[in-house]
């Protein structure tokens, strides 16, 4: 898989990727991330990359000119499945549209920052629009690195148990059972018998049966 991340301040992720998992993803070959700094595609004197907005009002805007010629750039060495705008009006992120992009073999998004970008790029450009919440962010940097982490952890390698991925939280719909580890009893507080029964299958009954309960009492709209 590939990913570019089109930033105005791509310095704000590029620590994001050189740690953990990602980082290991893309050591190992399996995604290439790639930054692109958006001023490098100005033709302004300063590098400028935001102009006012028509019809007045407060903040700038990122213009159409550097932008377009960074998309046209991109698209002109390969194709992808996604041209993706990080908005506050997107729609919101989830495990099933991690699960889906995932599956993708190139993936481009575009960080927005001031007031926005220009209306015509969404126009001619973009074909998804993600949010990660219902607020506000300076730019759209972290949420491209929190979309980009969620989908690069689903990459068959990443994780070095596959498995461990397919019983996060949202995977089937509910939140993840409560886990523990050793010791089994500290400070008074005891790990649950079951998980120390060996039993797998009332293992898993118990997993599920918290899983329920706990989506039902922090998330209860997810059971709807």
């Amino acid at each position: 898989m590939r990913i570019d991340i089109i930033s105005v301040v791509p310095a704000l992720m590029s620590s994001f990727f050189e740690h953990s998992i990602c980082k290991r993803a893309i050591q190992s070959g399996l995604v290439d991330v790639q930054l692109h700094d958006l001023h490098d595609y100005s033709s302004k004197k300063f590098r400028q990359v935001d102009d006012y907005p028509f019809g007045g009002g407060a903040g700038m805007v990122i213009a159409i000119e550097p932008l377009s010629t960074c998309l046209d750039h991109l698209l002109a060495q390969r194709s992808y499945q996604d041209i993706i705008f990080l908005s506050p009006d997107g729609q919101c992120f989830n495990q099933s549209m991690a699960n889906q992009l995932s599956l993708s073999e190139n993936l481009l998004f575009i960080c927005g920052h001031y007031k926005g970008i220009d209306e015509r790029i969404r126009e001619k450009y973009v074909t998804k629009e993600i949010s990660i919440g219902d607020y506000v962010l300076s730019g759209g940097e972290l949420a491209a690195a929190v979309c980009a982490d969620a989908i690069i952890r689903l990459l068959p390698g990443a994780i070095g148990d596959e498995s461990s991925a397919l019983t996060d939280s949202f995977q089937d719909g509910l939140l993840a059972p409560p886990v523990y580890t050793r010791p089994a009893s500290f400070r008074g507080m005891n790990v649950p018998d079951v998980l120390l029964s060996g039993h797998e299958k009332n293992i898993e009954a118990w997993r599920h049966e918290q899983s329920v309960k706990r989506t039902q009492e922090r998330r209860p709209d997810l059971l709807q």
